[in-house]
């Protein structure tokens, strides 16, 4: 199957792909990270106006107490302009405004905040015209004791500890585990005193402390420690409060997704899983929202993952006396396939490489087509290069073509 087989050009996937989901994202020329997603709320703002908050947060958007605050600036419809700040080179002039030196921090009309739980709060009490804490003064005392009870009761440590520690002591993991489970029962407890799913009567800045970082333990536990959060019939209220916060549209504008983390835990600090990672969720991979946003990613983007691609993936090993054209051909041919499987699904007539037992692709073109996609399917980091709803699809669907080359 050559490249011409494929029936649109990119301009015609990017246009029919941005048809077909409302996100955006503004270029950063010359710098990391090249594009930043739009804030839905910038709309608001008359031409020429400076949003009201400028929030510095990590350049590739992995720190889960950044999440908090982009999370509830999301909610609460909060204008606002981000500053990246690179954790591994932070800029002098970053240290020297922060006296923490940490991320994230922000600039409330002129004014520092910095530590996640104080962000929350000053925000609360600047943008009061769209709360995330109750009026009720009975539930707002009990929600404030909440919020610093989630800062202070040590449940994530225990767990992140329990996620990875390098003991190959059987005792001191049983150990460990059982401290982070009495840490959850804490929680189921705490969930059950209201009706509903959230820790209140509503969704509020309680959940916004504790989602982040409980996300990302049920995504992960499974595959470093085989344990589970999720389906796990002694944490009912924890699992309905799980589903509950990542079906709220802004929470998926900012989460990262388990891959992403799990990969990431792998490369940062050296943790060797246990068990299987949990399966694409096929509801998400099936979203044309999602999907379109995934190929809007792909499309916008071609030339820096074709560069990628070419200068990571270890595909130039399969060039011909140094010619590189080929290769790229390939590749370029793969990715538009994705990105058009993404945009029609099973409309779209996948190669099959291998039908009747009779070899349907040219073997090479195959060969770098695998190449491409398992890389890039790993490549994805969420959200700084697309939401986790689209890097589900776009793995799910980076699968699929895999399947059909081999």
């Amino acid at each position: 199957m050559s490249v011409q087989n494929t029936t649109l050009s990119w301009d015609q996937i990017l246009e029919l792909a941005q048809n077909n989901t409302p996100a955006r994202r503004v270029r950063r020329f010359g710098v990391s990270p090249s594009t930043a997603p739009i804030p839905i709320s910038l709309h608001k703002l008359p031409p020429e106006t400076p949003p009201p908050v400028l929030l510095y947060r990590d350049t590739n958007s992995w720190c889960p107490f950044c999440e908090r605050v982009w999370f509830a600036l999301e909610e609460k419809e909060i204008p606002f302009a981000t500053e990246f700040i690179d954790l591994n080179n932070k800029p002098k002039w970053y240290t020297d405004l922060v006296p923490s030196t940490q991320v994230p921090a922000v600039k409330i009309e002129g004014e520092l905040v910095y530590e996640s739980k104080d962000i929350l709060l000053a925000l609360e009490a600047r943008f009061s015209d769209s709360p995330l804490l109750p009026d009720d003064p009975e539930e707002n005392a009990i929600a404030r004791q909440l919020v610093e009870d989630a800062e202070t009761n040590g449940s994530k440590e225990v767990g992140y500890k329990f996620l990875i520690g390098t003991s190959a002591d059987d005792n001191e993991l049983a150990t460990l585990q059982a401290s982070f489970e009495a840490k959850l029962d804490e929680l189921e407890r705490a969930l059950a005193k209201y009706p509903g799913s959230y820790f209140l009567s509503t969704f509020s800045l309680v959940d916004i402390m504790y989602g982040p970082h409980l996300d990302r333990l049920a995504a992960s536990l499974p595959v470093y420690r085989d344990y589970h959060i999720k389906g796990n019939p002694r944490f009912p209220n924890l699992n309905a409060w799980l589903a509950a916060l990542n079906e709220r549209p802004a929470y998926d504008r900012v989460k990262t997704d388990a891959a992403t983390f799990n990969l990431l835990l792998r490369r940062l600090w050296g943790v060797k899983p246990s068990g299987n990672p949990l399966p694409l969720d096929p509801v998400l991979s099936e979203t044309i929202q999602d999907r379109a946003e995934a190929a809007e990613r792909l499309s916008d983007n071609r030339e820096a993952a074709i560069g990628d691609i070419l200068k990571n993936s270890g595909v130039q090993a399969l060039a011909v006396n140094g010619d590189i054209s080929a290769v790229k051909d390939a590749i370029e041919f793969h990715l538009k396939l994705l990105a058009e499987y993404l945009l029609h699904g099973d409309k779209l007539l996948l190669p099959w490489g291998r039908v009747g037992g009779k070899e349907n692709l040219d073997p090479f073109s195959s060969a770098v087509g695998a190449i491409t996609l398992a890389y890039v399917r790993n490549r994805i980091c969420v959200p700084r290069d697309m939401s986790a709803g689209a890097a589900t699809a776009f793995r799910a669907a980076a699968n699929k073509i895999l399947a059909s080359i081999y």
